[in-house]
């Protein structure tokens, strides 16, 4: 059985964008770059909402170079190689390989997903993850927290869901980013 994980970078007062929408704080350096895309390989689906299908398909044409790669070009074949699930109830079409369309988060779906699925599933954006969080679906999460206070904007975590993690591990980066492993409570292995 695959895992659904959901995974976000956040200000270290819990926001993926501050109140203007800017999320420009939070691009990776190169050593958090490489440490996502090496979390990222096990990925064989990615759940996004529209806004976040939006910003993410920009790996779809992003160069990936030859001989030794960067982190960037390494993630956009990581990416590319992954299948995508959008849903949207505006998007009209989609405008990259291996990418599905639905108009409606349906967690049975997905429960059914996770039990077939070989490779794991990310859920990606606070909107939907919110869906999956209030579903009972997430076997795990993966913040990077940066040291940067926002002030406001949009919460990494919905309001009114109650979920029980674990610590499993903890990486600090030079940049002062933190990454928390933190899997439900009973789920790692």
């Amino acid at each position: 059985m695959a895992k659904l994980i959901y995974g976000a970078i956040s200000s270290l007062d819990g926001y993926v964008a501050d109140s203007d929408g800017n999320f420009d704080w939070s691009a990776p350096d190169e050593d958090v770059h490489r440490f996502v895309n090496d979390l990222e390989r096990s990925t064989g689906t990615y759940l996004y909402g529209r806004r976040m299908y939006e910003v993410m398909r920009y790996w779809e044409t992003a160069p990936t170079g030859m001989g030794k790669l960067s982190a960037e070009e390494d993630y956009a074949r990581i990416w590319q190689a992954a299948d995508k699930i959008v849903y949207s109830t505006s998007l009209q079409q989609i405008s990259s390989a291996r990418t599905s369309l639905e108009r409606e988060f349906d967690p049975q779906a997905v429960r059914d997903m996770k039990a077939t699925a070989a490779r794991d599933i990310t859920v990606s954006g606070p909107t939907l993850a919110a869906q999956a969080l209030k579903s009972g679906l997430i076997d795990e999460c993966h913040f990077f927290l940066t040291p940067v206070v926002v002030g406001g904007g949009t919460s990494a975590l919905p309001d009114n869901v109650r979920l029980r993690l674990e610590l499993l591990d903890e990486r600090r980066f030079g940049s002062g980013v933190v990454h928390l492993a933190l899997p439900r409570r009973g789920m790692n292995n």
